[in-house]
């Protein structure tokens, strides 16, 4: 019999000759400087990136972001600079610790989010209707139809009968969940009723709720520096949830992704700690929400499969989702269809907008029958990550974020119609890995990661091999 290498205590550093190559070059790149090198560096980049997107932008939402979140991100690279002048002369300096570090993040996501957000919202309500991109709109009226007619969908002939140029913004190609974000502006048309303001609130809450969870470990005594590393993972997982200008340009002019993102985020928080319960929940909430949530939720299946709680993990995450749709399904079963099935699958009258130019799209628009061969790569993609799971299910949350990131990263680049925006699905699951890794070993004999012969992601299978 194999004997396996013991557990390593929960205070020492995952690093060593076992450990991942990939995964200890993030954390030389992630811990540099006490953090403070990627933070400079994230935060000049992303001044950079919101700059030339208020110069360049062909969509006005995106511009007025852009003119906004530059200065805000250029101020957070100033504080960063100075944290690092700080630390660089003493490195226990309170003002480059990992407190000081979360302030200037919390400063950064209001002045690159939650700032340019609220602009918006109340120069839409002034009569700007070029302050909110579509999906605002769509989620807005979906939540008049919920509150008038009983479902947030209207069926073919009533999209058809709209003109041309409104037939795209008839389509609700969310789950019904998503409606009840645009009840507040069915009942009163104001800037704070605005769907973008009940989508950062929502994500605020769930973010808070998911690190307080990770938070809540047991460490044994003596473990300060593993309660530093945690608490410095954590902050660099509430970063690419927020601050990413891919996730703080989202919320400030469309905002539908991050709630279902949060809610994800808290389902694997909730698996770190052992509470198969509640990562169903919470996984089944963002499934009401968006179909993005449910490769989530079969990962996390077989995760919950490892620890024989297969059963309370399924009722709530694919139960919630089935009691969202019952509704409309009886209001309007063709109403349903034509939102939910066919206009994502290309069927509808019209047909999806998203064009980003990922191989999926380049190919289903550049070759001959281009769509059928991206929907048979798309097909075979998640075949290899289906096989995967069956051969190496994770035993652990961080194993599955890693495989959620992968496996919906390879998804966006093979998809025929998707968005960039989509990838700040991937980027969070992949980063917010060792902020689960390291609350996975707060728990009494739990093992920070997996051990040969349990699931890998795909990029620490192929750096063993």
């Amino acid at each position: 019999m194999t004997s396996r290498p013991a557990p390593r205590s929960s205070s020492t550093p995952a690093v060593g000759p076992a450990a991942p190559r990939a995964r200890r070059t993030w954390q030389a790149i992630d811990g540099a400087a006490g953090g403070l090198s990627l933070d400079l560096g994230l935060y000049a980049v992303s001044a950079a990136f919101a700059g030339i997107t208020a110069v360049t932008s062909t969509l006005p939402p995106h511009r007025a972001w852009g003119a906004v979140a530059a200065i805000g991100y250029l101020v957070a690279a100033l504080l960063a600079a100075g944290q690092l002048l700080a630390h660089r002369r003493h490195p226990d300096n309170p003002l480059a610790g990992t407190t000081a570090r979360s302030a200037v993040t919390a400063l950064a996501w209001t002045t690159t989010a939650l700032l340019p957000l609220g602009w918006q919202a109340m120069q839409r309500s002034a009569g700007r209707t070029d302050r909110a991109q579509e999906e605002v709109v769509v989620v807005e009226h979906s939540g008049a139809r919920l509150l008038h007619d009983g479902t947030p969908y209207l069926g073919h002939d009533a999209i058809a009968a709209l003109p041309p140029g409104e037939q795209l913004l008839g389509y609700t190609p969310y789950q019904p969940g998503m409606a009840l974000f645009g009840l507040p502006r069915a009942a009163l048309d104001t800037w704070w009723t605005d769907a973008r303001i009940w989508f950062a609130l929502a994500t605020a809450l769930v973010l808070a709720l998911a690190v307080r969870t990770l938070r809540n470990g047991t460490l044994p005594d003596g473990a300060t520096r593993h309660r530093a590393r945690r608490d410095a993972a954590l902050l660099r997982a509430v970063q690419a949830a927020t601050v990413l200008p891919i996730c703080a340009l989202t919320l400030a002019t469309g905002g539908d992704d991050l709630p279902v993102l949060a809610l994800c985020l808290l389902a694997l928080a909730h698996a770190a700690t052992g509470q198969p319960g509640r990562a169903g929940l919470a996984v089944g909430l963002a499934g009401a929400l968006k179909l993005f949530a449910w490769p989530v939720a079969l990962v996390l299946l077989f995760w919950a499969v490892t620890r024989r709680a297969a059963g309370r993990f399924a009722a709530a995450a694919f139960g919630l989702p089935a009691a969202a749709l019952l509704p409309a399904l009886l209001v309007d079963r063709d109403a349903l269809v034509e939102n939910v099935l066919r206009f994502p699958l290309g069927q509808g009258l019209v047909t999806s907008p998203a064009a980003s130019p990922f191989p999926g799209h380049l190919i289903a628009t550049g070759l001959p029958a281009g769509r059928a061969v991206a929907a048979g790569l798309l097909v075979a993609a998640g075949l290899a990550i289906a096989v995967h799971l069956l051969r190496r299910p994770p035993r652990t949350a961080a194993t599955g974020a890693l495989v959620c990131g992968y496996g919906l990263l390879a998804a966006i680049a093979l998809m025929p119609a998707t968005r960039f925006g989509y990838l700040l699905y991937p980027l969070a699951f992949l980063i917010w890995a060792p902020a689960l890794r390291l609350a996975e070993s707060d728990r009494p004999g739990s093992a920070e990661s997996d051990r040969p012969g349990s699931a890998d992601s795909p990029a620490e299978a192929a750096d063993r091999a």
